[in-house]
């Protein structure tokens, strides 16, 4: 798969999630086991938008050329993805989230996506920006 098509694809999970926790976060939260509350949803709906700002930045960058910052793009939603595997398996293991089919999906996915950005992320070349220290010869 190209690095176009994956933030394509990347763009519209992260779209339709971010969709679905701003205008239904209720029916989230109970797919997950979780009794909706005013300040559950939210959380939720905050994720939501976070998730479709993030969505329109995978969109717009996706046909750029190597650069160090769509390196540095690539590699923070890997941090990002890598941060999130774990929390709702903490969850559901400490019994907030109730549904294991309610995480099952986003774990995977989390794992999925941190290996694919970071993939990416690897591959692109581009020159050092400006001011990056640089090795010294040895003496």
């Amino acid at each position: 798969m190209t690095r176009t098509t994956f933030l394509t694809v990347a763009a519209c999970i992260a779209g339709a999630v971010g969709g679905f926790a701003l205008l239904a976060p209720g029916v989230l939260l109970a797919s997950k086991g979780v009794a909706p509350s005013s300040a559950t949803e939210i959380w939720v709906r905050e994720v939501g938008v976070a998730l479709l700002a993030l969505a329109v930045i995978s969109f717009l960058v996706r046909r750029l050329d190597d650069s160090p910052g769509l390196r540095a793009f690539l590699i923070g939603n890997a941090v990002l993805q890598i941060g999130l595997f774990p929390i709702e398996l903490l969850a559901y293991q400490r019994g907030v989230i109730t549904k294991l089919s309610g995480i099952a999906p986003n774990t995977v996915l989390h794992a999925v996506l941190a290996v694919a950005f970071i993939t990416y992320a690897s591959r692109i070349r581009a020159p050092r920006p400006a001011g990056a220290a640089q090795a010294r010869p040895a003496a």
